[in-house]
């Protein structure tokens, strides 16, 4: 009976701890992260951007809009969005698989947030954690700190 009871604890725990390690391991992109997006966020599966009622997918980095009524994804916005600054406007991070197919919700919630510019952005950060990313400006000290496979992190 012990034996059974050992085994059984020691089968959970393996469990467990799977699952912790698979959990860490989904939990971060920052690196995935575009430099205009908002700080403060080490995961981020998509972001809402109100001013265009469109999306952003971090892990394809691709943007989704409607067109002629019908979902596009791409690489890049369209034509008509030449105006949109995406450093100088808000971002609505959302952690939930294909948002846009409940944008009439997403539009409503967020839609009050049209017109915001005081979002700080990724760029602007001087937090280590960014630097990571390879378009960050300050890229190179997260490189230089990463040199040899040193453990070695720079604090400010």
């Amino acid at each position: 009976m012990k034996k059974a009871v050992l085994f059984t604890a020691i089968l959970l725990s393996g469990f467990t701890a799977q699952q912790a390690a698979a959990q860490v391991h989904v939990s971060i992109n920052i690196s995935s992260q575009p430099t205009w997006g908002p700080v403060g966020y080490d995961y981020v599966q998509y972001y809402y951007m109100p001013d265009i009622d469109a999306y952003y997918y971090v892990p394809k980095h691709q943007y989704i809009f409607q067109q002629n009524g019908r979902w596009i994804f791409a690489t890049s916005l369209p034509s008509r969005f030449h105006d949109y600054d995406v450093y100088h406007s808000y971002k609505v991070v959302i952690n939930e698989p294909k948002p846009y197919l409940h944008n009439s919700g997403y539009r409503t919630k967020y839609g009050s947030y049209k017109g915001h510019h005081d979002q700080e952005v990724i760029r602007d950060s001087h937090d280590s954690k960014y630097f990571e990313i390879k378009d960050h400006p300050e890229h190179n000290k997260w490189k230089n700190d990463h040199k040899g496979g040193s453990d070695h992190h720079r604090h400010n």
